[in-house]
């Protein structure tokens, strides 16, 4: 799962085939239909592998931010600009996939959009915190600042547009209350 990841996330679900990751890994084919039944299966299970870590990551720095709602929404935004000066980094696997898989009703498309989901739960959650008017409703919009941060930052190698989503989302939460 590691080398599907690693090649999905480089050169994308389609471009990808099951003979690279076999060749890559150094599997035989039957060892990996053992495990899945098809490509868009495995795919599926990485994506879910890779949100259960991010998840994990999030939960790690909300914790270490302490109880303040407000350092909490500000530990989100810090994560996120440590990912993007990461050498690692290349864009989201999520946004990828729900490219690539654009029908709703793809496992592929609900897998990723899951990952996103949890995301608006835990910004739901911590603007209540907050005692903003409408925490739902502010939480898809700064969701939408977190995306477009993901987006500016892969397209001009910017790690610096964390600060700016940052900056502009605890605008929102100050005219919000």
């Amino acid at each position: 799962m590691d080398t599907a990841f690693a090649l999905f996330y480089r050169e994308g679900y389609h471009a990808v085939g099951i003979d690279k990751i076999l060749r890559t890994a150094g599997l035989a084919k039957m060892t990996l239909y053992h495990h899945f039944k098809s490509k868009e299966d495995l795919i599926v299970a990485v994506l879910e592998r890779r949100g259960r870590e991010i998840s994990s990551r999030r939960e790690q720095a909300l914790k270490e931010a302490g109880t303040s709602p407000r350092k909490r929404l500000e530990a989100l935004f810090i994560a996120y600009e440590a990912w993007f000066k990461s050498s690692g980094f290349s864009g989201c696997a999520f946004i990828r996939a729900i490219g690539e898989y654009p029908d709703a009703a793809s496992p592929v498309h609900q897998a990723a959009t899951a990952v996103k989901r949890e995301l608006i739960a835990t910004l739901t959650e911590i603007l209540g915190d907050l005692k903003v008017q409408d925490p739902t409703r502010l939480a898809h919009q700064i969701y939408l600042l977190v995306e477009g941060a993901i987006v500016s930052a892969h397209t001009f190698s910017d790690p610096g547009a964390a600060a700016q989503a940052r900056d502009a989302a605890l605008t929102l939460v100050a005219a919000s209350r």
